[in-house]
């Protein structure tokens, strides 16, 4: 990471990182090489291309105020399944300026795309100030967030803005325990441990909307679900698939085949449809919030 006095961001900084991801776009492998990124591995695959076109960008938009860059989820742990995102955290020094906001979100705008695009795949990226989790304090707070649920209010012009985020806690966790540097120091050396205390805090925080949103976002959230309780259980996080597959043998016979259905689709070897098993799979989220809540309510070891 460049050392040196700190570089202004004001408009024309700003605008000169856009210009530059756009060059480094037309010339992305080239540059990779140079900045040796297209031969880093993670420990289940090549880098992704796209998550290799965010350093450069990020690195002009911040400056030396970058700490690190870190590739993170599926990625690196288990490998990308057809419909995974790209996970991408960035630490760095200080807040975001509007500036800032507007420049990184249109320059993912342009690498990030839905679900199902034929060629790129969505990406989501967060931004942490590192000032806003040294020392460890609960909720945390996020600076920026890029998601393609986003989109349409991204291109709209509604910039992503800062705000404390208790499901960052466990973003934060998976980086720090299996993200993969891609610039600066190694996440374990950025990121405080996390308490399981507050681990067990942000899946009570999430629960009830994640349960909210399962019409129509069946798959995800009964795979969410699944990992939620491998995680109380186990005290490790997992890929979802392998997760569905812990808790399968741990259900009801007539839900076991909504779980199962649900991984297979995930890791892109079977189709999935829900509507038919409205009902049921109503059940099943039902039956799987009750054993997260009895997991939730069990009292945790003084240090935990």
């Amino acid at each position: 990471m460049k050392r040196g006095n700190r570089r202004e961001k004001g408009p024309v900084a700003v605008r000169y990182a856009a210009e530059k991801f756009r060059r480094f776009e037309k010339t992305s492998r080239k540059d990779g090489e140079k900045l040796g990124l297209l031969n880093l591995h993670s420990s289940s695959g090549k880098v992704p291309e796209q998550a290799i076109q965010v350093v450069p960008a990020a690195e002009e938009l911040f400056g030396n105020r970058i700490a690190g860059i870190f590739l993170y989820g599926s990625a690196t742990l288990g490998g990308l399944r057809p419909e995974s995102d790209i996970d991408l955290l960035i630490l760095i020094r200080g807040g975001m300026s509007c500036d800032e906001r507007k420049t990184l979100t249109n320059l993912l705008l342009d690498l990030s795309a839905p679900p199902g695009h034929a060629g790129k795949r969505p990406l989501e990226l967060v931004v942490v100030s590192l000032e806003q989790i040294t020392p460890w304090r609960f909720p945390p707070r996020r600076e920026f967030l890029y998601g393609e649920w986003l989109r349409n209010r991204l291109e709209a012009g509604i910039w992503p803005e800062p705000c404390f985020d208790p499901d960052l806690v466990l973003l934060l966790r998976q980086a720090r325990v299996h993200g993969l540097a891609l610039a600066g120091e190694a996440a374990v050396k950025l990121i405080p441990a996390v308490p399981f205390r507050e681990i067990r805090s942000a899946i009570r925080h999430s629960l009830p909307g994640l349960l909210a949103s399962l019409k129509g976002d069946e798959r995800n959230v009964l795979l969410t679900l699944g990992r939620m309780w491998f995680t109380l259980e186990k005290h490790e996080i997992c890929p979802k698939d392998v997760a569905a597959e812990w808790v399968v043998p741990k259900l009801p016979p007539e839900f076991a085949s909504l779980l199962r259905m649900a991984g297979r689709a995930y890791q892109g070897i079977a189709a999935d449809h829900w509507e038919p098993v409205t009902r049921e799979t109503t059940l099943l989220a039902e039956f799987m919030r009750q054993q997260l809540e009895s997991l939730l309510e069990h009292p945790l070891p003084e240090r935990a």
